[in-house]
């Protein structure tokens, strides 16, 4: 920590001295007093749309900055008073706001120094640079986006220096996995909007600086809502996600189950309702353990779901119980399917430890099919009592069994097959 706070202190004292040296403000007063209270009041509104990304225990902002146009015209040293002014408005912000880093205080005097020294490495490369592009078509904005570009890149080297000294760059590759983080398009705006900045304030055309500070902010402030939409939504859909999700199995659970029987009520279309169960389950807990058990039922659900396609479904409904809903199939083909999950089920035990040793452990499963068209006459949830009906006639007659009953619309055909022993 202390290399740290000798590191900033340091930027700090060497920018304060080169903006001493570098001689007064360039511009009269009266002049200086009227862009700085423009540019502070549009970057502190900017303050409060900044994306602000975690790295480590250190906040990082991402905004569009104007501070090159701003040493442009009026010196290293206005800039080095703008930025103290600036800055230390966002610390107490953030202190007032409950916002603040552990050591906001000491990253004040960071966020002073870095972009004050580095825009004044700019402030003189433009200067002494500018007369060899001057008679040149676009020389004027390819030397601004060339400067613009050298100083971000120099300010992600300052960055990568104090996450290196805070632990928060540990490999080569999270160095120059941060330095592509940083988008071009970004350092393109800023650039092109201090160069349109720097040319307003040098003729004075007032009107067209706070049009253009308008106009940024009004985007900013539309990405920033957008993102922050964006987020809610990520943030929406994984608590949806997480309230219908079994936790265990990674599997659809009831609550969800119940929700897409009530989309797909009336649908008219044809769906295999399947209710599933393993079988003597409790026999295996009271053998192993529920551990053991756990990961029986997580082997089956995982079995069940390498079976299914995208379109369809599959719920842990119960303890041991699993619902399917086919999709897109016929009769016959959902049949088959069916009993190619059973014999999976009986062919592929699982493997687990128990007491320190690998232990294999077979068990089978039975199932209950009933195969229908959604529509008003029959309602979804009626489909699924039919179904663990015939879960419980697998049961009954000596588990291990696949009942399937179609629902033609004026007959039921019902068949049970024994899987004990059988080959597909």
């Amino acid at each position: 920590m202390n290399r740290l706070k000798g590191y900033i202190i340091t930027i700090f004292m060497i920018s304060l001295a080169v903006s001493i040296i570098s001689g007064p403000i360039n511009i009269d007063l009266s002049r200086y007093t009227k862009i700085f209270l423009v540019y502070l009041l549009f970057t502190t509104l900017y303050s409060h749309l900044k994306t602000v990304i975690r790295t480590g225990n250190v906040n990082v902002d991402y905004s569009i900055s104007y501070s090159f146009s701003f040493v442009l015209i009026t010196g290293p040293l206005g800039l080095f008073l703008f930025e103290i002014m600036n800055r230390f408005y966002i610390y107490f912000y953030r202190k007032r706001t409950g916002t603040a880093d552990e050591d906001e205080f000491l990253h004040t005097f960071y966020n002073i120094g870095g972009p004050a020294l580095l825009h004044t490495i700019g402030y003189y490369l433009f200067y002494e640079l500018h007369p060899f592009v001057e008679g040149i078509p676009f020389g004027f904005w390819g030397l601004f986006i060339a400067i613009v570009t050298f100083t971000d890149f120099l300010s992600s080297l300052l960055l990568l220096s104090v996450f290196k000294l805070t632990g928060n760059i540990g490999t080569r590759q999270d160095a120059i996995n941060f330095i592509k983080g940083r988008s071009i398009f970004d350092t393109l705006k800023m650039a092109l909007s201090n160069g349109l900045l720097f040319i307003f304030l040098a003729e004075q055309h007032w009107e067209a600086v706070i049009a253009l500070f308008v106009l940024n902010y009004l985007v900013s402030r539309s990405a920033a809502i957008k993102n922050q939409s964006i987020q809610h939504k990520i943030e929406r859909d994984r608590f949806e996600q997480m309230a219908y999700t079994d936790f265990l199995t990674k599997t659809h659970n009831r609550s969800y189950m119940n929700k897409i029987m009530n989309e797909l009520n009336k649908t008219d279309e044809n769906i295999a309702l399947i209710v599933s169960d393993i079988d003597t389950f409790k026999n295996i807990n009271d053998t192993f353990n529920h551990a053991v058990g756990d990961s029986v039922i997580q082997h089956f659900a995982k079995t069940l779901k390498n079976n299914l396609d995208d379109a369809d479904y599959l719920f842990r409904s119960g303890g041991e119980e699993f619902t399917i809903i086919l999709k897109n199939r016929d009769f016959p083909s959902c049949v088959a399917l069916l009993k190619q999950i059973n014999h999976e089920v009986e062919t592929n035990p699982v493997h687990a430890e128990y007491k320190g040793e690998d232990t294999t452990i077979y068990y089978t499963a039975s199932f209950g099919m009933y195969y229908f068209k959604t529509n008003d006459k029959l309602n979804i949830k009626q489909a699924y009592i039919h179904a663990d009906d015939l879960l419980l006639e697998s049961k009954r007659l000596g588990r291990n069994q696949v009942t399937v009953m179609e629902d033609k619309g004026v007959s039921v055909e019902r068949t049970t097959e024994a899987m004990k022993g059988y080959k597909i």
